[in-house]
């Protein structure tokens, strides 16, 4: 029998309440990660993705609505868990490298002090331990001079500095799921290689799940098991990586590729996605909310319910795919 996976989400709906009007972030999403698994989770700015870690991570602000679903992580049930519970859960089993590393780090202390108190929160051990332990992490990210670098406040370091100080409190207890929303935002191609290359050793060795939230589709050929497509707060294909790439059947994946400057691409054989997203705080929002972006469309495409197809481990959320 298989196992379960590690982390769970069915039929999640998130929506915000604002002053213009409730915007209905995510809607019905469902996708799953194993242990030890890499999975990408790509689309456009708007479309989702960093409301998805956000919800898993249990958190979202005030202005948020979990609507309907089910998130489970290790069998526990995050939507019911009490706050406790969840301050245990995260930084321990649960972690997420934050795409804005300066908003996420405290300006007023040291980022050695920073990783430590992690590691003294969740990994039992004393202050001494704690920071020769948060010294290390910072070499193994590649902070030049870690000793020296681990008594800096953020703001005497550059921006990709910070995203390695993020990366490293991040991974101090070694999380069975990390979530990294755009982890090498701001870093050079070598360290971005150094950076990803580290999670995957973590992934390998110790089992570790990872879902990667990235823009960058060639990152998530590389180093995904499978990739997660998302538009507009739906999730429109999924699927493993291989197959993805090689043969896209949602058509909004399929424009999502073509939109996307490869090797040997001319710059005239790079087409952009037509239209733009839609305005998620409409009360009309169509089923499939690409039809009006979509050559494929036709009059299914406006009745409800959208259609969820699974067919040899992948599925694509679309009355006329590819």
């Amino acid at each position: 029998m298989s196992q379960p996976p590690l982390l769970s989400v069915e039929d999640l709906s998130v929506e915000f309440r604002t002053r213009s009007g409730t915007v209905r972030a995510l809607e019905a999403i469902s996708f799953a990660i194993a242990r030890g698994e890499t999975v990408g989770v790509v689309g456009e700015s708007g479309s989702g993705k960093s409301v998805t870690a956000y919800t898993v991570m249990r958190l979202l602000d005030d202005a948020a609505r979990i609507t309907s679903g089910r998130i489970m992580f290790g069998g526990l049930d995050m939507l019911g868990a009490d706050a406790g519970t969840l301050a245990e859960l995260r930084g321990r089993e649960l972690s997420m490298i934050f795409q804005n590393p300066r908003a996420s780090l405290n300006p007023i202390r040291r980022v050695g002090q920073q990783i430590a108190d992690v590691l003294l929160r969740h990994a039992n051990v004393g202050a001494k331990e704690a920071g020769e332990r948060a010294v290390a992490l910072l070499a193994e990210v590649g902070i030049p001079e870690p000793s020296r670098r681990a008594k800096a406040y953020p703001f005497e370091l550059s921006g990709g500095m910070c995203q390695r100080i993020g990366i490293a409190i991040a991974l101090a207890c070694r999380p069975a799921l990390l979530i990294a929303d755009e982890p090498t935002t701001g870093l050079d191609v070598t360290t971005q290689a150094t950076i990803m290359d580290l999670v995957s050793e973590l992934g390998r060795a110790r089992g570790m799940a990872t879902m990667l939230i990235t823009h960058d589709l060639g990152l998530a050929t590389e180093r995904c098991d499978r990739v997660v497509v998302m538009h507009a707060g739906h999730v429109v294909e999924d699927a493993p990586t291989a197959a993805l790439f090689a043969a896209p059947r949602h058509p909004y994946t399929a424009r999502l590729f073509a939109a996307t400057p490869r090797p040997g691409l001319a710059l005239s054989e790079i087409s952009t996605i037509p239209g733009g997203l839609p305005d998620l705080r409409r009360d009309d929002l169509p089923p499939c909310r690409f039809s009006t972006r979509c050559d494929r469309r036709r009059d299914a495409c406006d009745a409800p319910p959208l259609p969820r197809v699974t067919h040899q481990g992948r599925l694509v959320a679309c009355h006329n795919p590819l």
